[in-house]
């Protein structure tokens, strides 16, 4: 991932420096309720992403389409699911017969589609920049995270592919033998049926195979062991971390949504 442009500078960040940036705003906007704050900060993380996160037709789209009409979709939702009774002092705004929505309700529920869709957006800053296996040598190397529990993660890590990889094996294999189940749901359910055993083991044998390389390699042998890929926590790291704390603290101090509370 470091072949992306010179300002794409989140690729170059240590994926805890992002973690850590994001995190502070992250916990604190589960218990904000109003309007402002939590659009700021979407607007605080689009910002982000669009300077250092490399643009995708696909990821443009989840941004400006999915995201928002998610966030709109859980508004609406949860405006209708309000306790009318909770907000029967704010003027109304649609009448059906006796159902009445009221302004409070589209309030209640815009926030929280807001929280929502704000709490996506920062935790795409380092989610679309950071790679699992660099997530878990930085925590073995900062955080001293024992090696032990970080390469079992990084191997866990390593078997996701590695099932989609069994998986389309096993489905060319059976399109070569002729092994048409027919159409339908029950076709379906009969047909992924059919790939447990042969996946489950390929995974086993997978599984044997990367204990028989880290016995051979003396895995857990000594308390400490070399890094071939160092991921180091430089200067530009705690500079992006505090001016992303000093932005958030910024939106906080100046909507400062516990006023009314």
């Amino acid at each position: 991932m470091t072949d992306a442009a010179p300002w794409r500078f989140l690729y170059r960040l240590n994926p805890l420096a992002k973690v850590a940036a994001v995190l502070p705003a992250i916990v604190l906007l589960v218990v904000v309720r109003d309007l402002r704050t939590p659009l700021v900060l979407l607007a605080l993380g689009y910002l982000v992403l669009l300077v250092g996160v490399r643009m995708s037709v696909r990821l443009a789209l989840i941004l400006g389409l999915a995201v928002p009409a998610v966030a709109l979709a859980i508004g609406l939702g949860l405006s209708l699911w309000t306790d009318a009774a909770l907000v029967d002092d704010t003027a109304p705004v649609l009448q059906i017969g006796a159902w009445t929505l009221y302004a409070g309700a589209l309030e209640i529920g815009f926030a929280t589609g807001l929280r929502l869709a704000a709490i996506l957006a920062l935790s795409l800053i380092p989610g679309l920049s950071t790679t699992g296996p660099d997530l878990v040598r930085a925590s073995i190397q900062q955080l001293r995270v024992p090696y032990r529990i970080g390469y079992t993660a990084l191997a866990a890590f390593r078997f996701v592919p590695r099932f989609g990889h069994e998986l389309e094996v096993i489905r060319q294999a059976h399109r070569v033998r002729g092994a048409n189940r027919g159409r339908g749901p029950i076709a379906a359910v009969r047909r992924w049926t059919s790939y447990v055993v042969p996946l489950l083991a390929g995974a086993i044998r997978h599984a044997e195979r990367v204990a028989l390389a880290m016995d051979a390699r003396a895995f857990g042998a000594y308390a400490g062991r070399t890094e071939r890929h160092l991921v180091p926590f430089r200067a530009r790291d705690v500079v992006f971390a505090i001016l992303f704390w000093a932005a958030s603290a910024a939106v906080f101090t100046t909507t400062f949504p516990w006023a009314s509370a």
